[in-house]
């Protein structure tokens, strides 16, 4: 009996989560159409968190190319298919796990973040006083940062996918002695629009992911500097299963529209 009630309390508890993060991402819609528009802001979180995560973007996108080459290539020697490696490596980075590794790299580095930053400003009240001194701090915090991620991440995934494919071109450099001309004319041949286009779509819709998770977590945290790290943990958390939700509808989406 007590296992059933927990089991139905999780359940509407998880609805009515929902439910307010649906309301929240209403409420970003209203908002970030009316005047007026915060666009130095704007780009302060761009650059922040654009800027800021180019490194760890750039070395995860550069081992990860390395290691999924290293791991892919003695298969392929059984085969003899290694000329196929160029193909096979861009098309499975391009296509879902450059976009699905960098997501989740920034869901941990700029999630949190939000998370944290947007917490600790509503624990120790700097929100409330924003909204006693007339301002609107839900146009200034939530929406410049949202816009931000659903902006910066797709560009992150490029630098990412671009990154892995150099680093892949560099193993084939010194395993089976493949020129870098070579190496990428056959991936420019290999990669058509349909392989970029819906990768860059979902991107969007990453970015969008981890801006809103991340800023509902942070602007209704609770429980004084203990619901900061709890905000902050719930931002990754959430945010991680939300994008394999939205990586699968993109992909069976993909898969009705393009036949891939």
């Amino acid at each position: 009996m007590a296992e059933s009630k927990t089991i139905w309390s999780n359940t509407r508890e998880f609805f009515k989560e929902t439910g307010n993060i649906t309301f929240f991402a209403g409420r970003f819609f209203r908002e970030a159409v009316k005047p007026p528009f915060e666009f130095r802001e704007l780009l302060r979180q761009c650059y922040n968190m654009g800027n800021r995560s180019l490194l760890l973007v750039g070395v995860t996108g550069f081992i990860l190319g390395l290691v999924f080459t290293l791991q892919s290539r003695p298969t392929l020697m059984e085969f003899g298919a290694e000329s196929w490696m160029p193909s096979m490596v861009s098309i499975s980075i391009v296509r879902e796990i450059g976009p699905v590794i960098i997501a989740l790299i920034c869901a941990g580095r700029i999630g949190s973040g939000i998370g944290a930053e947007l917490g600790s400003m509503r624990v120790t009240e700097q929100i409330d006083a924003m909204e006693v001194s007339g301002t609107n701090p839900f146009k200034y915090l939530v929406v410049t940062r949202i816009m931000a991620t659903t902006l910066m991440l797709p560009l992150l995934i490029l630098l990412g996918d671009a990154v892995a494919l150099l680093g892949s071109a560099l193993i084939e450099n010194l395993k089976g002695e493949v020129s870098y001309l070579l190496y990428f004319n056959q991936v420019f041949d290999s990669l058509k629009f349909s392989d970029l286009i819906p990768a860059t779509i979902k991107s969007f819709f990453f970015g969008f992911a981890i801006g809103l998770v991340g800023c509902y977590k942070g602007y209704y945290c609770s429980k004084g500097t203990v619901g900061v790290g709890e905000a902050s943990n719930a931002a990754v958390v959430y945010t991680s299963m939300l994008l394999f939700v939205i990586d699968f509808i993109a992909v069976f989406v993909t898969d009705i529209f393009f036949g891939i």
